[in-house]
């Protein structure tokens, strides 16, 4: 089996486990409807922007919905956002490695909850992404298509791709500078009124 084949069918395995785990979470039907809307309102945001290299709203909504719902909803917001924006965008192996990736950048988002709960703390997380989901990308290339995974190839890639990963840091400071705070009430207030209306019906049952 090659090299590409392995890390995809991981990048999948690794994808349904998080989602099995996602559906059995304590979430209630308002709270899943919410996050599959987030996620395909963060897909739009990216097809909005295509046309601007590297600069989209996708990791600054993963991380707020991560701060203002949690780890679980942080990381499906993230994973459908890369899955059905890519449906417009092109899908392909790299599929798989974005929507692990973004998932991660929404689960951050509620780890690292103190921070990304304020506008600053959210545009400097932001804005470190912006270089480490570059990086990972351009890790993950290496491992698929080659020519080899090394150091040197790695620092190559990097250098090759540092004015799309500038940009793409600045772009996500901004939006989280712009966005961030106000998204984040939105989100906070609706999970504390779900979790409200669904609590009498989980005593109940």
């Amino acid at each position: 089996m090659s090299a590409a084949a392995v890390v995809i069918l991981a990048s999948v395995a690794i994808l349904l486990l998080g989602w099995t785990a996602w559906e059995r979470g304590a979430a209630g039907p308002k709270m899943l409807a919410l996050t599959a809307t987030l996620g395909a309102a963060t897909a739009a945001g990216r097809v909005l922007f295509a046309a601007v290299p590297s600069v989209k709203p996708v990791t600054t909504m993963c991380l707020v919905a991560g701060a203002a719902l949690g780890a679980r909803a942080g990381m499906a917001v993230g994973a459908l956002a890369a899955l059905i924006s890519n449906a417009f965008l092109g899908q392909g192996p790299w599929t798989p490695a974005q929507m692990l990736l973004w998932g991660a950048v929404g689960a951050s988002g509620a780890l690292l909850r103190p921070a990304t709960r304020t506008r600053l703390g959210l545009a400097c997380i932001a804005g470190t992404w912006g270089f480490a989901f570059g990086w990972m990308m351009n890790l993950w290339f290496l491992a698929t298509f080659g020519p080899e995974v090394s150091w040197a190839a790695f620092i190559t890639a990097c250098v090759a791709s540092a004015w799309f990963d500038i940009a793409a840091a600045i772009g996500n400071v901004v939006f989280a500078l712009i966005i961030g705070p106000a998204l984040y009430r939105l989100l906070a207030r609706y999970a504390a009124r779900v979790r409200v209306t669904s609590a009498p019906a989980q005593l109940g049952g």
